[in-house]
């Protein structure tokens, strides 16, 4: 098991565990760093870096994961060590995650409108109070008996291209990166592999700040880890990685510090964060 993963989700977003399950399960799987990543919130942070605060040995490091979208889809962008309490970073997640409401409501009415019936007071109990996403929808529909598993819920109804999906709010990946360089953070490109040429995107992307891609990643092969590797050696990028957990079963996703992380993508992580504070003082 690694020592560190740097993209875990919290029921601040869609995760099933609070901030405080998972710092105490990060610290049972002896982990000594952990990143908080929600999907467009920053809720989670402060309850997180409280509760750490009992286990002694692990780091959390504030975070976040700004969905954002391409010609091709979408890519996510995380940014790390943020000014997590920046006024204009705060408001730009509200009117994010506003518009993730209102996108719910509306791919719930085209599922009514396929003759599957699911309630929005359903899907809202589901997030708990967290950043409404796509997965909350899944759930309700794994609950019906729509679905067998997370997988086919978006593959039949909820995924890009499938008959209830709906666009959400959109943002570039430029302006998440450059909203997260004026919060004072490090912004990285998650999971670079989601776009067919993550190459030519971040040619793009570092004029506008871009400072890491996240090359340790679940189901990553090794050929794939050394591509991003070689790239971020290239551009002079930091890297990072994590297992992207959100705690849900049939995501196929992998438990909390499952992928392989070096230690020394924390130590480029918190050195570059460093030294980005001296620079702005």
């Amino acid at each position: 098991m690694s020592k560190v993963d740097l993209h875990i989700h919290t029921s601040a977003s869609d995760g099933k565990y609070s901030a405080a399950e998972i710092v105490r399960k990060a610290w049972e799987a002896g982990l000594t760093h952990i990143a908080i990543c929600d999907h467009d919130s920053i809720d989670g942070i402060m309850p997180a870096l409280e509760a750490a605060k009992e286990f002694p040995g692990l780091t959390v490091i504030p975070g976040v994961e700004i969905n954002t979208d391409i010609p091709a889809g979408e890519m996510h962008v995380l940014g790390y060590l943020f000014e997590y309490q920046n006024q204009e970073l705060h408001d730009h997640l509200i009117r994010l995650r506003n518009s993730r409401v209102e996108r719910a409501r509306k791919m719930i009415g085209k599922l009514r409108g396929l003759g599957v019936k699911i309630d929005y007071e359903r899907v809202e109990e589901l997030a708990a109070g967290g950043s409404l996403g796509r997965p909350h929808i899944a759930q309700a529909l794994l609950e019906r008996g729509y679905v067998n598993n997370f997988r086919e819920a978006f593959i039949k109804y909820i995924g890009r291209g499938s008959p209830a999906y709906i666009e959400r709010d959109k943002i570039t990946p430029v302006e998440a990166v450059k909203l997260i360089v004026r919060a004072g953070g490090t912004p990285v490109l998650a999971h670079p592999f989601t776009s067919e040429n993550y190459e030519q995107l971040i040619t793009k992307l570092i004029p506008a700040g871009l400072l890491g891609l996240e090359a340790y990643y679940n189901n990553y092969t090794p050929e794939q880890v050394q591509d991003i590797l070689r790239v971020a050696t290239g551009h002079n990028l930091i890297v990072t990685g994590g297992s992207d957990y959100h705690g849900l079963e049939g995501l196929n996703e992998p438990p909390l510090g499952s992928v392989e992380v070096p230690l020394e993508t924390v130590n480029g992580l918190l050195s570059l964060a460093q030294q980005l504070n001296k620079s702005r003082l």
